[in-house]
């Protein structure tokens, strides 16, 4: 989270800046890593699982844009 206004946080991924409310974390900060779905911040994440997980993103979405250029 790079920032917080009126429990909405502004989520940095990659650049792709999105909003995503906190309703539902309990004392966020910038700079926590989150997950968000729907809109929501669900649930608050360590630095080392966050980063594995857009890792394993980045690969996936590598994978799917190379098998569209095959087609």
């Amino acid at each position: 989270m790079v920032k917080i206004e009126d429990n909405v946080a502004t989520i940095d991924v990659d650049g792709v800046r999105r909003e995503a409310s906190l309703l539902l974390v309990e004392n966020p900060k910038i700079g926590d890593y989150v997950v968000v779905h729907a809109g929501f911040a669900i649930n608050k994440i360590n630095e080392e699982h966050a980063l594995e997980s857009l890792k394993l993103l980045r690969e996936a979405a590598s994978l799917i844009f190379d098998n569209d250029k095959q087609k």
